[in-house]
């Protein structure tokens, strides 16, 4: 999966269960900063337990036993997950917040482009093996007025193997990179992203706007797009 995406120019999100790390048919702890490099390793809980099921001591555990772990194999912060399973409560997206994740993806595949409405729960796309090919071709059809649409696939690599459908992501990838328009990026490039646009300052009639982050921006203005550098202030009119 990797070695297809870094083919394409394509970004992924690898959510491990460090606990697993080594086990038959498992990466070795020993390979994940060098495999997932340029993409990005997201927690995915030591056991992978049910954690709407499990006491809140455990539910602490599982996330920061992991995230630490991980951390230490790819020598950065990790801020995200996954659910195991896909399941979650309210209670455990607040118990998410309190231990420094910014992002969880759920299982709950909404079949539309369009932005999470909170991070903590974060329906995807579709799965891969749920008509992929044609909801990426509407996506490429997406109207630029719409304005950022998100295509965001979610699976398990292993999948391929027992579909024996390795083929058909291949396929998926070669087309989509082909267009120039499509930022490819893992889920807290994209997070953080959106935070950065969120934090843009304008003054009253729009015509100045300042950008506080070191990251730059991109904005429609009157049509065109215009690019906000980082740390600047920039006249719009």
């Amino acid at each position: 999966m990797v070695g297809l995406f870094n083919q394409y120019g394509v970004k992924g999100t690898f959510h491990l269960n460090s606990g697993a790390l080594g086990r038959e048919n498992v990466v070795t702890r020993e390979e994940v900063k060098s495999l997932y490099n340029g993409h990005e390793v997201s927690v995915h809980t030591v056991g992978h337990p049910h954690l709407a099921q499990v006491p809140r001591e455990r539910l602490i555990a599982e996330i920061m036993e992991d995230r630490k772990e991980l951390e230490r194999l790819v020598g950065y912060p990790i801020r995200g997950m996954s659910y195991p399973f896909g399941t979650h409560t309210s209670e455990v997206a607040d118990t998410l917040a309190e231990l420094g994740m910014v992002y969880a993806r759920t299982t709950a595949s909404h079949s539309s482009y369009h932005l999470p409405e909170r991070f903590l729960t974060w329906h995807p796309t579709t799965h891969h093996n749920n008509s992929l090919l044609e909801r990426a071709e509407y996506f490429l059809k997406l109207p630029y007025w719409q304005g950022i649409g998100l295509f965001y696939v979610w699976g398990h690599s292993y999948e391929f193997d027992h579909d024996k459908n390795w083929g058909m992501m291949e396929s998926i990838c070669e087309k989509l990179a082909t267009d120039s328009e499509i930022w490819f990026a893992t889920n807290i490039e994209i997070y953080n992203y959106l935070q950065s646009i969120r934090q843009l300052q304008f003054t009253s009639d729009y015509t100045i706007v300042h950008n506080p982050c070191a990251q730059p921006v991109w904005i429609n203005v009157n049509g065109d797009t215009v690019k906000i550098e980082g740390g600047t202030t920039q006249k719009l009119a």
